[in-house]
């Protein structure tokens, strides 16, 4: 029991990472990632929001009709971002501005509503909530590294803080979109040579956060072969 429950909090941070693994939530990554206060900021929203909406889902998944569960699991998503953008916007109102449109479009991040989909409606409240933990982590540790990297290479900085300062040049670059892109790749081989290529071995992993699996004909398909 111990170690299945350990399995659901650590598997979002390697073994089905949201960013690197499964691909999901990469347009906000990649934009708010060019400073390490912003990935940070991000990640933390994206880990409470994900908590919270799971633990509350799964909660109520007896009551919501299967129908309308998705604009259901939207109202509810909703609800924890706007709680999370109106705690920003009055302690860190910079954090605020620097995020931007990205915060309320949370509501829609495939992250959230995948696990939704694919975990809190189908799991105990207390799985739920170590799901949304665990992924929450992955994708806070992905965007925090990657931003850092981005900033250091970029400004020579980290967290505002001078790194670099009479070693090597900084790379403006790296903070616009073609580092972003770069960094992300890198990242992506390297989970996949730290697990050696297995988190990719069958399709149902890769779409395991997408609320539209169970209607993916790719997904059918490969369960078809499979049986």
């Amino acid at each position: 029991m111990k170690n299945n429950k350990l399995k659901i909090l650590t598997n979002g941070i390697i073994r089905e990472n949201p960013v690197l693994v499964l691909v999901l939530g990469t347009c906000p990554t990649l934009a708010i990632s060019t400073q390490a206060i912003n990935g940070l900021g991000m990640g933390i929203s994206v880990l409470v929001v994900l908590t919270c909406s799971n633990i509350m889902i799964s909660a109520l998944k007896r009551i919501i009709p299967d129908t309308v569960r998705i604009p259901c699991y939207i109202v509810v998503i909703a609800t924890f971002v706007t709680m999370v953008q109106l705690v920003l916007k009055a302690f860190v109102p910079a954090l605020d501005k620097a995020l931007g449109v990205y915060i309320p479009l949370i509501v829609v991040n495939c992250i959230i509503l995948g696990r939704a989909e694919a975990f809190a409606s189908k799991n105990s409240v207390v799985d739920s909530m170590l799901d949304g933990i665990g992924m929450g982590l992955g994708y806070m540790l992905t965007a925090t590294v990657m931003a850092c990297i981005r900033e250091l290479l970029g400004n020579g900085t980290i967290f505002g803080k001078v790194i670099t300062a009479g070693t090597i040049t900084p790379f403006t670059i790296m903070i616009m979109a073609p580092g972003g892109f770069f960094v992300f790749g890198v990242l992506i081989a390297v989970v996949n040579k730290l697990t050696k290529g297995k988190v990719a071995e069958k399709c149902q992993n890769k779409c395991l956060g997408c609320p539209g699996a169970a209607f993916c004909s790719e997904v059918q398909k490969e369960g078809g072969e499979e049986a």
